[in-house]
């Protein structure tokens, strides 16, 4: 049902509400299978640069995306089964605890150790196009953040190319600090890794 605040918009507001709302809250299954090619973080970036565009661009490109001193990035990875299907989940916050951005991606079937680098890459990668200068890391996974840190030995073959480029998207930042957290400090990155899983974002 629509609240009394969303009846009240028209005309450009309206398309505006229209827009970000499918591109944050939608599951969007339909375009998804449709677009094959795409995947939901695609989606949703194109629905705001639209959003964007719409909000007084013209037909111009939009503005190139605000550079972030610093992001804490939440990541996670889940294999039901470990193999099985998996999901990657990272989320960006601000120190201050406003959020950036919410990224999940379906990874088919893989280890859970294989979804846990895949989320810390896919939002390290989404803090690089942000200009992000300083990243504070948070994951659940201790196996990881002791590899990364050069700690514990990376014996799986096929982490060892995750693991390399994980360590060449690090060095790109100024500063980087890797953290060891509970599972309950990480619920918004499990909650994108398993909807990914659902959704099959």
């Amino acid at each position: 049902m629509a609240t009394k605040s969303s009846k009240a918009l028209t005309g450009k507001a309206l398309q505006l509400a229209v827009l970000r709302f499918i591109a944050r809250e939608e599951p969007l299954v339909a375009t998804l299978g449709a677009f094959p090619q795409l995947d939901r973080n695609k989606i949703q970036r194109a629905l705001e640069r639209a959003a964007a565009l719409l909000e007084g661009k013209g037909g111009e490109e939009a503005e190139a995306p605000p550079a972030y001193l610093r992001l804490r990035l939440y990541s996670d990875g889940v294999a039901r089964g470990n193999p099985g299907p998996a999901g990657a989940g990272a989320v960006l916050v601000e120190p201050s605890g406003q959020l950036v951005d919410k990224l999940g991606k379906f990874l088919g079937h893989q280890t859970n150790n294989y979804a846990e680098y895949m989320g810390l890459l896919m939002g390290l990668k989404r803090a690089r196009e942000l200009n992000v200068r300083e990243v504070e890391v948070f994951a659940d996974s201790e196996l990881m953040i002791r590899q990364l840190g050069g700690r514990y030995q990376v014996k799986s073959p096929s982490l060892r190319p995750l693991y390399e480029e994980t360590l060449q998207v690090l060095n790109g930042f100024e500063r980087v600090k890797l953290v060891v957290v509970p599972r309950e400090m990480n619920r918004a990155a499990d909650e994108m890794s398993n909807r990914a899983i659902d959704e099959r974002m």
